[in-house]
């Protein structure tokens, strides 16, 4: 004869289920985050946050900056801004002047 899973039984494998099921939750969760993540960036990567054209890598004065072929607009990773900084010590007006200078 079976016996029957006392109160106590019943109520312990019941919370071993709803956690295995928080888990499992949780787990599906994070992946979808992820790939949500990844998603958003394969689309927004080397485009430009204000008018959606393509950047260009370019390097002026060993400071390498992203520019918008299309509005011309010039945006920067981290870490660049102090590089310009720098560059400003020894003469970043030759760097901006270069950069956007007359184009004839």
């Amino acid at each position: 004869m079976i016996e029957k899973p006392s109160e106590n039984e019943e109520e312990y494998f019941g919370r071993q289920e709803i956690e295995r099921k928080r888990k499992l939750a949780d787990e599906r969760q994070a992946k979808v985050q992820v790939e949500e993540r990844e998603r958003a960036q394969a689309l927004h990567f080397m485009k430009c946050p204000k008018c959606g054209g393509d950047l260009e890598e370019m390097e002026h004065h060993h400071v390498k900056v992203d520019q918008c072929t299309d509005c011309k607009g010039v945006w920067l990773d981290v870490g660049e801004i102090e590089l310009l900084e720098h560059a400003h010590e020894s003469g970043v007006t030759r760097f901006f002047s270069s950069m956007f200078g007359r184009r004839g």
